[in-house]
């Protein structure tokens, strides 16, 4: 097992982006399925969404119990947004998670660290279109490219940080619920953000 393999856990495919002595961290190959980030439009951290406690409890649930033995619960650090100094919220213990800007950013898919960490002049929404890592984290839904959600606030609360489908960093946030703008998915029809849920798993 390396880190950027590729291997099968419950139904699904994921990606290994970090192996430690006991366990290894995967997030699904692609987006799972389309869904909103919360379930209404109100001011909302990581800890408190109906993403969040959609994760751990209906996706968990569709492991054998033999799988989600080895699922490793994790305290998960919730910074706030860097740009716009929104409220990430408390810590939080999770067994499945989303990752945040940091780990998108810093940690797993290449280092584009001088771009979170130096915003251009009037700099509001996206990184940089030429930024090396980019096609790094793109993910496909039903075999087009969508974008996907991580688990850090946008420009305030009702927003969240998103994957572009092109692999930017969506940094000012799309909407967590029912957003109106016409965007849609080519086989859904539908404009909700993609899940791509990670795991700390025992070898």
């Amino acid at each position: 097992m390396t880190i950027g393999n590729i291997v099968n856990f419950g139904k699904y495919e994921w990606i290994i982006l970090d192996i430690q002595t006991d366990a290894m961290l995967l997030i699904t190959k692609e987006i799972i399925e389309q869904r909103d980030y919360h379930n209404k439009k109100e001011a909302v951290t990581w800890e408190h969404s109906e993403i969040r406690h959609f994760l751990n409890t209906e996706f968990l649930e569709r492991f054998e119990d033999s799988e989600k033995q080895r699922v490793v619960p994790v305290l998960n650090k919730n910074p706030g947004n860097p740009w716009y100094g929104s409220d990430g919220g408390n810590d939080t213990t999770d067994k499945v998670f989303l990752l945040s800007i940091d780990e998108c950013v810093r940690k797993y898919f290449g280092d584009s660290s001088r771009l979170l960490d130096n915003p251009k002049k009037n700099q509001r929404y996206w990184f940089d279109r030429k930024d090396e890592n980019n096609g790094k984290r793109t993910a496909q839904f039903m075999k087009g490219g969508w974008w996907w959600w991580t688990r850090t606030p946008g420009k305030h609360n009702k927003v969240a940080v998103y994957i572009h489908g092109d692999g930017n960093i969506g940094i000012q946030g799309n909407g967590i619920c029912k957003t109106s703008f016409n965007t849609l998915h080519g086989s859904t029809q539908s404009n909700e953000g993609g899940l791509r849920p990670a795991v700390w798993v025992i070898k």
